[in-house]
């Protein structure tokens, strides 16, 4: 067994030994280093002189040079002034056409920006009357009662004359600033909101529009016709012997109720004119209580023409006035028109 310091002593002289080696391989890289670096700086000064001979051989072939010969050049100056008057120049200038001229815009600009809307003309009117209304708002006004009575134009004639599918609420919305304008004073009232007016007129006179009399033909005859709820009557009077046909048929067998056959014979027995006046009567629409009404006004009409005396007790007596009720639209949430469904507490 070696002891420890035997061990030691070997241990460095094993590192003595590879220190040794490590230097002498060290030496050997440095110098093969330093021989590669003379080959390749002895090639280079080869390389040096290589190209210096080609750019001579080069500058023996290379043709010659020669310079330029400079020469002046002859520039004329060529005037007009001596050719042409003095304004010929702009006669031919203006001669010609320029197109375009006065143009603005690239493309065809719309006359008004309601060209884009749903309802262009109709658009146009009402921000027109809407302006006069905000511009003439502080003049006095009189009751509805006392402004002058005007025949205004109804939805469908305006669609009609516009040609655009005017909406029912917006021609409500502009029929009532029209009518707010007309309830300005009359003697101060402005040319202007006179002639905007006149846009919502009818040309017609309200108090010469009378219907057309009832007249009795070669046959004596006389047809008057009547309506109620959705029944419409049109009524043959001549003078008879009191008898009187519904749609082909006799009263009992039209009407089963006695309410309704002496609603449709009314306006003979208000009259007592019962027995001398045959009838025969054409009804369509609606219900038996309907028809018997519209059958008694249609019978009133043509009674009156036979006997225009006559016109008087028929009015006292209701016949001759038109009954503009209908029945009640139904709600949602409702049984019917009016009735709401039974309450459940549970």
């Amino acid at each position: 067994m070696q002891s420890k310091a035997a061990r030691q002593r070997q241990r460095l002289s094993w590192g003595k030994i590879l220190w040794y080696h490590d230097l002498e391989d060290r030496n050997v890289v440095s110098n093969l280093l330093d021989r590669r670096s003379a080959t390749m700086a002895t090639i280079a000064s080869g390389l040096r002189h290589a190209r210096c001979a080609s750019s001579i051989a080069a500058a023996q072939w290379r043709p010659a040079i020669l310079p330029r010969s400079s020469f002046q050049l002859a520039i004329r100056s060529i005037t007009s002034d001596a050719q042409k008057p003095p304004g010929l120049e702009l006669e031919a200038a203006e001669s010609v056409p320029i197109p375009y001229q006065g143009v603005t815009h690239a493309r065809v600009v719309p006359a008004t920006p309601s060209y884009f809307s749903r309802e262009p003309q109709f658009n146009d009117l009402y921000i027109g009357i809407s302006k006069l209304l905000t511009k003439y708002n502080h003049l006095p006004t009189v009751p509805p009662s006392e402004a002058p009575q005007m025949p205004w134009t109804k939805l469908e004639e305006m669609r009609a004359q516009m040609g655009e599918p005017i909406k029912s609420s917006h021609y409500a919305k502009v029929m009532r600033v029209a009518k707010r304008l007309n309830l300005i004073e009359p003697s101060l009232r402005p040319q202007e909101v006179k002639v905007a007016l006149t846009e919502f007129t009818r040309d017609i006179n309200p108090f010469l529009n009378m219907p057309n009399p009832i007249t009795i033909d070669k046959f004596g005859r006389a047809v008057g016709v009547g309506k109620r709820k959705e029944s419409t009557a049109r009524a043959f009077v001549v003078e008879g012997t009191g008898e009187i046909l519904v749609n082909g048929k006799t009263l009992s067998e039209a009407f089963g109720r006695v309410h309704d056959r002496e609603s449709a014979v009314w306006a003979l027995t208000a009259t007592e004119r019962l027995d001398k006046y045959n009838v025969w009567v054409l009804v369509e629409g609606g219900g038996t209580t309907g028809q018997a009404e519209a059958i008694t006004l249609a019978v009133a009409k043509a009674l009156v023409a036979h006997e225009p005396a006559l016109k008087t007790a028929l009015r006292r007596a209701g016949c001759i006035t038109r009954d503009p009720r209908t029945v009640e639209r139904k709600k949602h949430g409702h049984v019917k028109a009016r009735k709401m469904p039974a309450w459940v507490k549970r």
